[in-house]
């Protein structure tokens, strides 16, 4: 299915329901450089009971921080290898990691709870080549979830990635957005790439009580900048 149509598919099943992240569909993914497997049918955002308080990161006028970092080049790849563990010390996030597959239906799962938060498994590992994903409740049953805080997050800050093979993978935030879930980035948050990157993804925006959901999807985007051995602290 093209991007482009796609589009359509997405908005559509963004306000669908709460047990649903989000919507998208790419390539299939081979243990190396290259396309990825098929993201999940539907791309709705985690809806919860709750808006997210505190400072936002400025926007752009087309969603985009305004102070957006370039993203690093030249920093290899890893081989791909399970995430465990995710850190964002600047906003105190520390949190394990669940594996998220999809249902018979073409849906991603979700988290169960407000923690942990988990990663889609048909996307490149983190650190590996191409974009991996990684979602969280911004709030579940009435208390903050693992990706309250996610709106406070701007360019230029860590986040690290310990992965089972026992190493670290390192990367930066380049920019911060937030997209109606009527315009769902796909490509942007799917598409293959020739380096490693990152992207976090809970709801933001208004929380409209009539529909019972998030009108936003808050995205962050990192790249890769380094690795290390052994865990992070």
């Amino acid at each position: 299915m093209a991007v482009a149509a796609l589009g359509a598919v997405l908005a559509a099943a963004l306000a669908v329901t709460s047990a649903t992240l989000w919507d998208a569909d790419s390539a299939t993914r081979a243990e190396r450089v290259g396309p990825h497997d098929p993201a999940p049918r539907d791309v709705a955002a985690i809806d919860a009971t709750t808006a997210p308080t505190g400072p936002a990161v400025p926007r752009g006028p087309d969603g985009q921080d305004d102070d957006a970092l370039e993203p690093t080049a030249g920093v290899p790849a890893l081989a791909p290898s399970s995430p465990v563990r995710l850190l964002v010390p600047s906003i105190g996030i520390d949190t394990s990691l669940m594996e998220l597959g999809l249902h018979p239906d073409g849906s991603l799962e979700v988290p169960p709870d407000a923690f942990p938060a988990g990663w889609y498994s048909g996307a490149p590992t983190p650190g590996a080549p191409g974009p991996a994903i990684v979602v969280g409740h911004v709030d579940w049953g009435g208390r903050p979830g693992v990706f309250a805080d996610l709106h406070r997050l701007g360019p230029g800050a860590d986040v690290m990635v310990t992965r089972e093979d026992g190493t670290t993978a390192r990367f930066r935030v380049t920019y911060v957005a937030s997209f109606s879930k009527d315009e769902f980035p796909t490509g942007a948050v799917y598409g293959d790439l020739d380096h490693a990157g990152l992207r976090l993804i809970t709801c933001g925006g208004r929380f409209d009580r009539t529909t019972g959901s998030y009108e936003d999807n808050l995205i962050i985007f990192a790249e890769l900048v380094g690795s290390d051995d052994g865990p992070a602290s």
